[in-house]
């Protein structure tokens, strides 16, 4: 595992959207999925709209790779679970962020419920 730089932190985090995919048992990725993405400190996180049972959320925690696209970077991650202490932050970045959608959207990756759909996208080398 790596970091991520500075610059993919900022253009990752300024993107309105990322594309995600996770990757096969056979190695090749999945079609790319487009969904919302925050940065949080240092690192990028990704919640699924639609719980834990959308099938994007579901193929990239068992495979735990994948490769997403936003703001010009294109990169293999990790995806892994985050820190339980990080969710506010992860709520407020979502916030900050999408608030100009409404609360029906944004609730849907915010707040309790949502924990339990997030991920962190970690760079991989």
């Amino acid at each position: 595992m790596t970091v991520w730089t500075e610059q993919e932190l900022n253009r990752i985090g300024n993107a309105e959207e990322l594309q995600i995919a996770s990757r096969r048992k056979d190695g090749t990725m999945r079609r790319y999925v487009t969904i919302w993405v925050v940065r949080a400190g240092q690192d990028i996180y990704v919640r699924s709209a639609y719980g834990k049972d959308n099938p994007w959320f579901v193929r990239a925690l068992a495979s735990g790779e994948g490769r997403i696209r936003a703001g010009g970077v294109e990169r293999d991650v990790a995806f892994e679970r985050p820190e339980e202490d990080v969710h506010a932050a992860i709520d407020a970045a979502y916030h900050a962020k999408y608030d100009r959608y409404g609360p029906a959207i944004v609730g849907s990756v915010t707040g309790p419920d949502a924990v339990g759909t997030t991920l962190r996208v970690v760079p991989r080398t």
